[in-house]
C-alpha cells in the first residue's frame, strides 16, 4: 500500500513521526526514563510516497482552492489529509482523482476546521467517485469499517487503541501492557508503558495523567456533534480500551 500524507501543523508531523517510528519519535518518558519500549514495533516509512505541508497562515476563506493543490502529486492508495483548511477539504476529491488514490483519511481533531456538513458534503463526492473516505473524530476512533484500504492502515497498527494486558497473579497490579494498535499520535506506548506496574484500582487516574502528558492535542472546543470537546473523548476511548484490555485478561 502507498501512503501520502497532506497536513497542516504540528498534529500532521506527529502522525508521520509515528508512522516512520523514528528512535527519537517520543519523548515523553525524559531521557533518563527512557527504554526505547517502541522499537519492537516497525515503521512504515516505505509505504510513505510524499509528504506535503500546506502553509498555516492561509485566508479565511480560500476563492479558488485549486490553486493551492500541490503539483507534482504522487500517485497512492490512501491519501491522510490531516487538520487541512476547511476550503481545502473541499478538493480532496480532485486531488484524490489526480493521485489515483483509493480512499482518504482525513481525522477531525479540530471542530472548526471540520463542520459536519462539509464533512457530509465531501464524503458524499468522494464515495460517489468510488474512493473510500472517513472522517474519524478523534483520529483515534478509527475502527476497521469493511473498506478494503482503509481497514489495511488499520490492520498496520493504527485507529483505536487495541492493548493486551497481564494482570499479577493477585489481578490488582498491571504486570505486562502490550500495544497491538496504537493512536495514530502515538500516545498508546506511552499510556501502556505508564500503567505498567502501577495498582489497577487507580487505572482511570494513570490513563487520564498520561493521555494528558503525552500529550493528546486534540481539541477542547465543544463539538457540535459529540457535545462534548474532541479532547475528551478520545481520554473516553483510551479509557475504553484499557477496559476492554482488563477485561480480556479477566475472561
Amino acid at each position: 500500500m502507498k501512503i501520502s500524507v497532506l497536513y497542516t501543523g504540528a498534529f500532521g508531523e506527529k502522525v508521520i513521526g509515528n508512522l516512520i517510528n523514528n528512535t527519537n519519535f517520543c519523548t515523553s518518558c525524559g531521557e533518563l526514563l527512557c527504554d526505547h519500549c517502541r522499537s519492537v514495533r516497525k515503521g512504515i516509512s516505505h509505504l510513505i510516497v510524499q509528504t506535503y505541508e500546506f502553509q498555516e497562515d492561509l485566508p479565511e476563506l480560500i476563492d479558488d482552492p485549486a490553486e493551492y493543490i500541490p503539483e507534482n502529486l504522487s500517485e497512492t492508495d490512501l491519501i491522510l489529509a490531516i487538520d487541512l483548511h476547511p476550503d481545502l477539504l473541499t478538493v480532496l476529491p480532485e486531488i484524490a482523482r489526480r493521485t489515483k488514490s483509493s480512499a482518504v483519511i482525513s481525522p477531525v481533531e479540530r471542530p472548526q476546521l471540520a463542520p459536519p456538513g462539509l464533512v457530509e458534503q465531501v464524503k458524499h463526492e468522494l464515495e460517489n467517485a468510488g474512493v473510500e473516505a472517513e472522517f474519524p473524530k478523534p483520529f483515534c476512533s478509527l475502527e476497521k469499517t469493511g473498506k478494503k484500504i482503509i481497514d489495511q492502515f488499520v490492520d498496520l497498527g493504527f485507529g483505536r487503541p487495541l492493548l493486551k494486558i497481564e494482570l499479577n497473579t493477585d489481578n490488582d497490579t498491571f504486570r505486562f501492557v502490550r500495544v497491538l494498535r496504537d493512536a495514530p499520535c502515538g500516545s498508546t506506548w506511552f499510556v501502556a508503558k505508564q500503567l505498567t506496574g502501577t495498582d489497577v484500582d487507580n487505572y482511570k487516574e494513570t490513563v487520564s495523567k498520561a493521555h494528558h502528558s503525552y500529550p493528546c492535542t486534540a481539541s477542547m472546543e465543544k463539538d457540535v456533534e459529540l457535545g462534548d470537546t474532541i479532547l475528551h473523548q478520545a481520554g473516553f476511548i483510551i479509557r475504553k480500551s484499557v477496559e476492554e484490555g482488563m477485561s480480556e485478561n479477566n475472561g
